[in-house]
């Protein structure tokens, strides 16, 4: 008797926003990714393994890991239609100095 285990990769897009890239610095769109792995018991999805976050920069490419917490707080500005205020992982955006 043969028992076939496994894991599946699933990605969700959960919204797309306007930040400014921590890598490029470029005010661009970013699309906000949940990566779910399942176990899978001959090829039939069970329950998840593991869940994780990332925004990806349209601009440049550059992925970067969200915790859930953060990933559910810019969902919901997604879905309000708000602007996060231009601020991605805490970074805020860089501007000229006037003296």
């Amino acid at each position: 008797m043969f028992i076939l285990f496994g894991t599946k990769g699933y990605l969700y897009q959960l919204a797309i926003l306007t930040l400014v890239c921590g890598q490029c610095g470029n005010p661009a769109a970013h699309t906000l990714r949940k990566r779910v792995t399942k176990f899978t018991l001959f090829f039939v999805p069970l329950f998840p393994i593991s869940t994780k976050y990332a925004t990806q920069c349209t601009f440049c490419g550059a992925e970067h890991k969200v915790n859930a917490q953060d990933a559910e707080q810019l969902q919901a500005q997604a879905a309000a239609g708000a602007s996060p205020g231009g601020q991605v992982h805490g970074q805020a955006p860089q501007q000229p100095h006037q003296h």
